[in-house]
């Protein structure tokens, strides 16, 4: 099973990684992180492919897919 890794104080809420993640597997966070942003969080493990769009699309290179 794949895993995503999301680093939270770099991560500046753009809500890209959600919206072209196939699966649905990744959801904003309702808190927010030291920057004052809310980042994004991995909720769907269990429907995760490990395509990897997420970490494409990531403009802060914030997210690592390990397969």
């Amino acid at each position: 099973m794949p895993e995503i890794r999301i680093d939270r104080e770099r991560c500046k809420g753009c809500e890209l990684c959600v919206y072209f993640c196939p699966r649905g597997c990744i959801q904003m966070e309702d808190g927010y992180n030291r920057k004052g942003h809310r980042p994004s969080t991995f909720v769907k493990p269990d429907q995760c492919t490990g395509c990897a769009i997420c970490a494409l699309v990531c403009p802060d290179v914030a997210i690592e897919v390990w397969r």
